[in-house]
């Protein structure tokens, strides 16, 4: 039987969350603490880092942090490996690191900055993937959370080079979730329109029109998406996985008005 109070903890869990020091990821990574997960915290910046494992820690969390780009090998390696060593394993990985260096159509793309974001947002989760299975995941399970985007499954005016990125997430995932099942799940979230720095450039020309726009009446926040992380990582969702969440405030429902 099923315990309201109990199936969405997880007590005793250590997650890794990348990007976590502002928006989405650090939405996820106060969720997870305040239902009972140690988390490490990574990011490029240290004094971000070094504000987010303090406030974790001053709402009662345990965490810890590791400094590096998901671009980089060896910084996803050496974070993986500072978060089983200091929290002691490794049974929750959320990927929500992304970037978004071009905007404008693809056909014109600067093709350095098409690298430079599937590097980080196809590359750098499946290295982390890989790092967490080898570290811990193979042996004891657990679960894997990719953050991808809405424009991952429809296309969008000049973020399409990042919403191909986003697509190519959305495959692995489910490609993943057969290769790891039954032991690690993998499954992922499709956000619409976050009221966050990462996304402004979608909203901030006309926040009350694009609000107006959605379905629900306003656009979403860091907490909407991270409820639904918290959801995908926990005992809830244990007969899920190679699924995608769309977390958007029924905005596909009218897209692309």
């Amino acid at each position: 039987m099923i315990d309201p109070n109990t199936i969405m903890r997880v007590d005793g869990k250590v997650a890794l969350v990348t990007g976590a020091t502002r928006g989405i990821g650090r939405a996820i990574a106060e969720t997870l603490v305040a239902a009972g997960a140690a988390v490490c915290v990574t990011a490029r910046k240290q004094e971000e880092l070094d504000e987010t494992v303090r406030t974790l820690r001053a709402a009662g969390g345990e965490a810890t942090a590791f400094a590096g780009s998901v671009g980089d090998p060896e910084a996803v390696e050496g974070g993986v490996a500072h978060c089983v060593a200091e929290l002691g394993g490794l049974d929750i990985l959320v990927n929500n690191a992304a970037t978004s260096p071009w905007f404008g159509p693809v056909v014109k793309a600067d093709m350095g900055a098409v690298a430079k974001t599937w590097q980080t947002n196809q590359e750098g989760p499946l290295r982390y993937i890989q790092a967490a299975w080898g570290a811990t995941m193979a042996d004891k399970g657990g679960a894997i959370l990719n953050v991808a985007s809405l424009g991952g499954l429809k296309p969008t005016p000049g973020i399409g080079v990042y919403n191909i990125s986003k697509a190519a997430l959305l495959h692995m995932t489910r490609q993943l979730a057969i290769e790891l099942a039954p032991t690690v799940r993998v499954n992922a979230l499709a956000p619409g329109i976050i009221k966050t720095s990462f996304s402004r450039a979608l909203y901030e020309h006309d926040e009350t029109g694009v609000a107006a726009r959605q379905p629900m009446g306003r656009l979403g926040t860091p907490d909407d998406v991270a409820a639904a992380a918290l959801f995908l990582v926990s005992d809830a969702s244990s007969w899920m996985t190679g699924e995608v969440i769309v977390v958007d405030g029924g905005g596909a429902l009218t897209w692309p008005s």
